[in-house]
């Protein structure tokens, strides 16, 4: 009876000096349960395979994006040849374009009276123009193409479409007239858009005759990034631009409830009035392309159509997030989402899940934004640019079903 009282009282010791060991108490009484080292190693392994667990459905989608890809080659414009078969597969499917459609192209306007576009010929390897231009400056970036290639061209006609949006929607009439984006929902013929030239979009004060020549801007951001490695870079989402649609509100509103999370704030465009179109702040200074940079995760959205500034993020050797997949422009189809950048749904349900993801799997992002900035220094060089104008307008060529002659009326683009 006394030893059965004696290992109770010894148990009832032991189990006050653990209880105790594992408690942290105030001065006034109140403790709260702390885990003993033991349980510590515990649950800080519990903690990193939840962690683990907790990011794997992400990576195992970049470890199978990775595996299966495939990069492509530029002999022969090939990592775009695709676009450029997609791109005219009806007109095949036609057995070629007639002069009566394409004069219906050059002649009606659209549903609302508009031009499709600007007429242009290339004759025995000089080009000319209609005089109507709507916009002066995105013309001179498209001639810049055209005179480049034209002694490599047969005689040929077709018309530019230079407004931001398509214009051969596919419930219409197939029309050949070529865009530099669309979505799925359009025949438009995608063309290499005039900004990697000249004409890109004016922004006060940092680029007020807008988007300079691609090919020095690449040098520029190729000297931003240096200066900006991977491990300087800030762990912050970031953007800025104007609100050209409501759907880059999340992301603003995101920023405004997380700032240490996401740095995103509107700008001023032509149309800005009040504070009501900043979503009802201030709105914020301009910020050069070289000094998004500073920056790991950079976001991207639509703008009017596809975005001028998708291309040139990459160059920073930062991750691109990109908002949607509906808009395209020629060089899009080549890039691999998880693999170059991550997409990211338009309604960004999950966009603080993606940002903390790529914030708490550093290496694997390091990887991804070396990939996608690759991939833009390999395959889009201005070169590659002049490759898929010369091989486009080639095939166009062949599908015309007449022999196009001089206008004497329109203009020697000089």
């Amino acid at each position: 009876m006394l030893v059965t009282i004696l290992i109770k009282w010894l148990l009832l010791i032991h189990i006050t000096a653990t209880c105790y060991s594992t408690e942290k108490c105030s001065k006034n009484g109140d403790c709260t349960s702390l885990p003993s080292s033991k349980t510590d190693q515990v649950s800080s392994k519990y903690t990193s395979k939840a962690d683990n667990d907790k990011w794997d459905d992400y990576l195992k989608i970049i470890t199978k994006a990775v595996s299966s890809f495939k990069d492509c080659k530029n002999d022969r414009c090939g990592c775009y040849k695709k676009v450029i078969d997609n791109d005219l597969k009806p007109w095949r499917l036609k057995k070629g374009i007639t002069k009566e459609i394409f004069d219906k192209a050059a002649n009606q306007g659209s549903h609302r009276g508009a031009e499709k576009g600007s007429h242009y010929q290339i004759i025995n390897h000089k080009v000319y123009r209609h005089e109507r231009c709507t916009f002066p400056a995105r013309c001179k970036g498209i001639e810049h193409f055209l005179k480049k290639i034209a002694k490599k061209l047969p005689n040929l006609e077709l018309i530019i479409n230079t407004h931001d949006w398509p214009k051969v929607p596919k419930w219409d009439e197939l029309l050949p007239v070529f865009s530099f984006s669309k979505t799925h929902n359009e025949n438009d013929i995608m063309y290499p858009a005039w900004s990697f030239w000249e004409g890109g979009p004016a922004v006060w004060p940092i680029f007020p005759n807008g988007l300079g020549r691609w090919d020095v801007l690449r040098k520029s951001l190729q000297k931003a990034s240096d200066k900006w490695p991977w491990d300087k870079k800030k762990s912050i989402a970031f953007f800025r631009g104007s609100r050209t649609s409501a759907e880059r509100d999340p992301l603003i509103l995101l920023s405004r409830a997380k700032p240490k999370l996401v740095n995103a704030s509107y700008t001023k465009n032509q149309a800005w009035r009040s504070k009501a179109d900043t979503l009802g702040e201030e709105p914020a200074k301009e910020v050069t392309l070289e000094d998004h940079c500073k920056y790991k995760y950079l976001f991207n959205f639509r703008g009017v159509a596809a975005s001028f500034r998708f291309r040139h993020l990459f160059l920073c050797n930062s991750v691109v997030l990109h908002i949607g997949h509906e808009w395209q422009e020629f060089f899009y189809p080549a890039l691999t989402p998880w693999v170059h950048y991550i997409p990211v749904d338009p309604d960004q349900r999950n966009t603080e899940e993606i940002i903390r993801f790529a914030i708490e799997n550093d290496e694997e992002m390091k990887r991804l934004a070396k990939r996608g900035r690759d991939f833009i220094l390999n395959h889009l060089r201005m070169k590659d640019v002049e490759c898929y104008w010369e091989l486009l307008l080639k095939q166009y060529a062949k599908l015309l079903k007449w022999k196009p002659q001089l206008n004497p009326s329109f203009d020697l683009v000089s």
